[in-house]
């Protein structure tokens, strides 16, 4: 690994817990523990515990903080109540998507969680946008630690760490509040499409909290999970990654994303050439699709009707919860009804797919 590469606070708990450790976006990350089959079951079953500061995390304070996320952000940030959490995307003036984001309204400041490998993009992208706010913009990724607690069973393992009672926080909101006696932001999200928190402290706090999740969850089988089983979790759930179904090539419509889309609220940049994306009815559309066997049609495998292309893969692995091959493409309109029978080229092989309803699992609420 780089001399340069940046670590997390709890990389030496990584290493001598047999992480294999993998460069991700700059950072060297655990990529797996035991096995990605082994961790993903734990998610969905009991809980998995996951290190992601490597995930950017701005704070915007100040009187123009809320104007200027409108400005920024296509989805209504002046409408958040306080503790409310929304998905949305930043664009570029063409409507190209350059990031996907959370953006979470606290009683004194907001906080942008930004994905690794647009951080330092995205930071350059605000500075530039900022002329005319008054407005405090702080990248506190590095001082910060944030991890992920995701199954079944963590609310169990984390509520009597936490001063508040976190049964009672709805998904997609947060509070500010104290685990383990230190300063800490909880929120009901996550990457995994299960129940779960993800948890903001000073990076000094993160070892001390880590082991002791680790400890108190062993007993309803959580245990640590990589980025390897984060990426079969998502795609199960059918959230896009970016890189992957979103770059700065495609606009927020084309990527079904139309409900962190507020056309009707404030003039974000990309707004107008949104507004002409919408109306287009000849936009590729985001599908799921199913094979048969065990080979995934990975990222990049094109997709045919006869002799036809009519679409290309994003994603595609092994899903460990329906026990099959499961995969995202974008595919023309005409082709994308559920059930439609396409041809993946893998490796110059032709198989069949089959198109297919998103997501490709939802948990029981």
């Amino acid at each position: 690994m780089s001399e340069s590469m940046l670590s997390t606070a709890c990389h030496q708990w990584h290493v001598g817990h047999g992480g294999r450790m993998v460069d991700f976006a700059g950072w060297e990350m655990p990529l797996l523990y035991s096995n990605i089959t082994t961790e993903h079951h734990a998610v969905r079953k009991t809980a998995g515990l996951f290190d992601i500061a490597h995930m950017g995390r701005l704070f915007f304070s100040g009187p123009d903080a809320c104007r200027f996320l409108d400005r920024l952000l296509t989805n209504n940030v002046e409408s958040l109540k306080p503790g409310q959490i929304r998905y949305s995307l930043v664009t570029n003036e063409t409507g190209g998507i350059l990031d996907d984001v959370l953006v979470y309204r606290f009683s004194e400041f907001y906080l942008l969680v930004v994905n690794a490998s647009n951080r330092l993009k995205i930071v350059e992208w605000i500075e530039k946008q900022r002329q005319g706010f008054d407005v405090q913009i702080d990248d506190r990724t590095c001082e910060k630690f944030m991890l992920a607690l995701q199954g079944p069973e963590s609310l169990g393992v984390l509520n009597p760490l936490a001063e508040a009672e976190l049964s009672e926080i709805k998904y997609y909101y947060g509070v500010e509040t104290q685990v383990l006696g230190v300063d800490a932001l909880v929120s009901r999200t996550g990457y995994t499409g299960e129940d779960g928190f993800e948890v903001v402290l000073d990076q000094s706090q993160a070892m001390t909290l880590w082991e002791r999740l680790i400890a108190d969850g062993e007993s309803v089988g959580l245990i640590p999970a990589g980025l390897g089983c984060r990426d079969t979790l998502r795609l199960e759930a059918a959230m896009p990654l970016y890189g992957h179904e979103l770059d700065e090539q495609t606009d927020p419509f084309t990527a079904g994303l139309n409900f962190a889309v507020k056309l009707q609220g404030a003039d974000f940049i990309g707004k107008e050439a949104l507004i002409a994306a919408k109306a287009r009815e000849d936009r590729k559309v985001r599908v799921g699709f199913t094979l048969e066997g065990k080979r995934a049609a990975r990222e990049g495998c094109l997709l045919f009707n006869g002799d036809q292309q009519v679409g290309m893969v994003t994603s595609g692995s092994f899903s460990p919860t329906l026990d099959m091959p499961i995969g995202m493409a974008y595919v023309e309109p005409a082709f994308a009804e559920p059930g439609q029978i396409l041809d993946a080229d893998i490796r110059g092989k032709r198989f069949p797919v089959k198109v297919t309803e998103l997501p490709f699992y939802k948990r029981d609420t």
